[in-house]
Formats: C-alpha cells, sequence, structure tokens
C-alpha cells in the first residue's frame, strides 16, 4: 500500500503535522509510517478519512511488488 498525497488532503483540511501532533489526533510514529508507505492501522484510515471527508482510495493505492 502507498500513502499517495495523504499530507497534502490533510494540509488541505486544516491539519498539518504539527497540529495533528500537538492536538493527538495522530502520533508521530503514525506520521513517520505514513511518509514511509509502512502499515498503519485501520484507526488510523478512518481518522484520516473523518479529517479529510474523504474515502481511503483516494490517499491509498496498491502497487505489486515484483517477486
Amino acid at each position: 500500500i502507498v500513502y499517495k498525497d495523504v499530507f497534502r488532503l490533510l494540509n488541505a483540511a486544516g491539519y498539518s503535522t504539527y497540529r495533528i501532533q500537538k492536538e493527538k489526533i495522530l502520533s508521530g510514529s503514525t506520521l513517520n509510517r505514513l511518509r514511509n508507505n509502512q502499515p498503519v492501522s485501520t484507526e488510523t484510515i478512518g481518522i484520516i478519512c473523518a479529517l479529510c471527508r474523504c474515502q481511503p482510495g483516494d490517499f491509498m493505492r496498491y502497487e505489486t511488488r515484483d517477486r
């Protein structure tokens, strides 16, 4: 899973990474996981959808890996 444009969407909704951490919406480690395309919980995905008023497909994409 690749998180595309998630930070752009959050910023457009008025949520900078500073604000997200300050208001304890998401932890710094969760933000780093998003930056590095590492797995996050469905709870985190739900929070992002609620903040941005969007669907998961608006900021997530599945990419196949060559094995």
